[in-house]
């Protein structure tokens, strides 16, 4: 029953950060995001490095952990309302490195305290500047690791389904087996269709996107034929170069046909009146709705524009680096000689691998790093202006093109380099020490 508790807490937890960062964003600016998702970063640091450094069965480890765990429903609103109130400025003026120099340089009789640690002082100055310049250039790291944790899942996911096979009723599972590898590949050629329709599509991304497709393409067969990989590896490692392509040239804005055909439906006057019995219903539950407290209004009103201040490519992107990064912190350091059901184990850091310590280390830290690599995307989707809105989508540019044709690249190169090295053992491999019952 507690296993319920948990998801439903690491639920809620997921959500509040998904909405509270941008909502700090958009309400407060820059600068008031920034200083947000540091401090959360900070809060969840301080959480994960006391339970990475006392032990599992200590007392103090217990005690503090969970009194921190109460808290955060009462530090994450506190924090947001205070980067609200003491970073939020207008949409039209400077960002922090020119308040601050301006702040400096305007300065008459201001002492060592506030000069450091005041408002628009030194410690402000280097902080929001450092966290800045970090997740700006950490964004070429999320992206590397993110195709890094995707083959280990995508190899890891081969070798269940070889666990799968061996384990018994081969045929049947086979048959299983091949309809979903093939949906998978059928789902990323329509995708992959979608990419060669949009009009952005130049001579040289066109030449990029069929050098790509093909080498992969041939890569997959390549492992298919040597029997180094199976049908399941080579769709899902299929299937993520084009989703990689598809985030390349699109952020998944509606086209300009698509803007002007709903342009000229809310022009269009609205349908018939429906039949009375309908009408009635309907007019009985909104006046239900309209009787609901206020509070209960309020907040389903500031939840719907906390969606709307999220564009659809960051929580895509965001939704799938989660699961590559939960997956690779789960599996590889639970792959023992139990096999298959050592999924179901907790990781520990206490491994005789230096990997599976890496990994098992890695978890504890999993919130922290969330923050950071979620507050680096919305910074590549959204970008500052001058405004009314002050937050604004980058259009078609997402930003950080290149990165994401050198982790295309990086990732087939790993996994050629995996398949030429391994041998013909279907145990060999990335996970070679999975046990085959």
């Amino acid at each position: 029953m507690w296993w319920f508790f948990r998801f439903i807490s690491s639920s809620i937890f997921l959500l509040s950060i998904v909405l509270s960062i941008p909502v700090a964003f958009d309400v407060g600016g820059r600068d008031s995001g920034l200083a947000y998702s540091l401090a959360l970063f900070g809060f969840y640091f301080v959480l994960s490095a006391v339970a990475a450094a006392t032990p599992a069965t200590s007392r103090v480890r217990w005690t503090i952990s969970h009194l921190l765990r109460l808290s955060q429903w009462i530090v994450l609103p506190a924090l947001l309302i205070w980067a609200l109130g003491r970073f939020a400025v207008d949409a039209g003026s400077s960002n922090w490195v020119e308040r601050t120099l301006q702040g400096l340089a305007t300065s008459k009789s201001t002492t060592w305290n506030e000069w450091v640690f005041g408002e628009n002082g030194v410690l402000e100055f280097l902080t929001l500047g450092g966290w800045d310049n970090t997740l700006r250039y950490s964004s070429p790291v999320f992206q590397l690791m993110e195709g890094f944790c995707s083959l280990l899942v995508i190899q890891a996911a081969g070798q269940i389904t070889r666990w799968l096979v061996h384990r018994g009723r081969s045929d049947t599972w086979m048959i299983i087996l091949l309809v979903l590898s093939g949906g998978i590949i059928a789902s990323a050629l329509y995708f992959l269709w979608r990419v060669a329709h949009f009009p952005s599509i130049s001579n040289i991304d066109g030449a990029l996107i069929g050098v790509t497709m093909t080498s992969a393409f041939f890569l997959c067969a390549y492992g298919i034929h040597s029997g180094r990989g199976n049908v399941v590896e080579s769709s899902l490692l299929f299937a993520y170069v084009v989703l990689c392509v598809y985030q390349i040239f699109t952020d998944y804005l509606p086209s300009p046909d698509a803007a002007q055909a709903e342009g000229q439906a809310s022009a269009e006057p609205d349908f018939p009146p429906l039949p009375p019995i309908i009408m009635a219903s309907y007019s009985t539950l909104l006046h239900m709705l309209g009787s609901l407290p206020s509070a209960v209004h309020s907040s389903l009103t500031l939840l719907y524009a906390a969606f709307q201040t999220i564009t659809p490519s960051a929580i895509i992107s965001l939704t799938f680096r989660l699961f590559v990064f939960y997956c690779a912190t789960r599996i590889i350091p639970a792959v023992r000689e139990s096999g298959a059901r050592a999924l179901m184990e907790q990781p520990s850091e206490e491994e005789s691998d230096a990997v599976n310590r890496l990994l098992g280390l890695a978890s504890y830290f999993s919130p922290s790093i969330l923050i950071a690599m979620y507050t680096s995307l919305l910074l590549q989707h959204f970008n500052t202006d001058d405004g009314p809105d002050g937050w604004s989508l980058r259009g078609n540019d997402a930003g950080g093109n290149v990165w994401r044709w050198i982790n295309i690249a990086a990732t087939m190169s790993l996994y050629a380099i995996e398949l030429y090295l391994g041998s013909d053992d279907p145990e060999s491999g990335l996970t070679n020490h999975w046990k085959m019952d």
